[in-house]
């Protein structure tokens, strides 16, 4: 499989096939294809699959596209202003990404619901309780809001970060929650109660335009009814 990233704000990733190869995606994914490209689908593992699916934000059921009878062409586009990350998963690299940020990948590749270990990192930490795991072996591509900015984090090195500009870590990362400081702070300050700390060692993906922000920011200028 060979890959293209085309586009922005919106862009789309243009995956080229050789004949046989499959790819995987979210449901509505797909922007265009080749006519020789034949969908399936399916559950993509059972209930199990499906019910780790729907928890992580992601569609109940999967969609798998396979050229026929020669190479084929397909492109899957984003759904919000931003970026196509692409990341080569393999067993000894494993990402853990914020929900709803799969968008496709090779068939060699295993999406799972990921728990946060410290309650107070899921429910306080802007990322949720419950992210995406992927495994495997492949190529992934994720959804990333705005643009991303990218860190190499050593062991015992930390970043602090606002609510959801996380958009990815590698599995060996961890992360925490801390309070602001400061009662003024927290109260005036308008970054909110809390921030996350994500922990080497590993690579971290921030994004610059979580979609709640954006959708925040669009509030003000829409209409309101009556």
């Amino acid at each position: 499989m060979q890959y293209q990233i085309k586009g922005t704000p919106f862009p789309v990733v243009v995956c080229r096939l050789n004949a046989g190869e499959t790819m995987a995606c979210q449901k509505g994914a797909m922007a265009w294809m080749s006519p020789n490209m034949q969908m399936a689908t399916n559950a993509g593992g059972g209930i199990g699959k499906m019910l780790s699916r729907a928890i992580s934000g992601e569609s109940i059921f999967q969609n798998n596209y396979t050229a026929q009878g020669g190479p084929g062409e397909i492109s899957f586009a984003s759904t919000v202003p931003g970026q196509i990350l692409a990341v080569e998963i393999s067993p000894s690299k494993t990402i853990v990404a914020q929900k709803s940020a799969y968008l496709a990948s090779e068939m060699g590749v295993k999406l799972e619901i990921f728990f946060q270990k410290k309650l107070g990192a899921g429910f306080f930490g802007g990322e949720g309780f419950i992210m995406q795991k992927l495994s495997g072996n492949g190529m992934a591509f994720l959804e990333i809001d705005g643009s991303v900015v990218e860190y190499d984090l050593a062991k015992g090195e930390s970043m602090v970060v606002d609510t959801g500009y996380l958009a990815a870590m590698d599995a060996t990362c961890s992360i925490d929650i801390e309070t602001v400081s400061g009662i003024g702070n927290a109260l005036f300050g308008g970054e909110g109660l809390f921030n996350t700390r994500v922990s080497g060692p590993g690579h971290v993906w921030l994004q610059t335009l979580p979609i709640s922000s954006l959708a925040g920011a669009l509030i003000p200028y829409i209409p309101s009814k009556g």
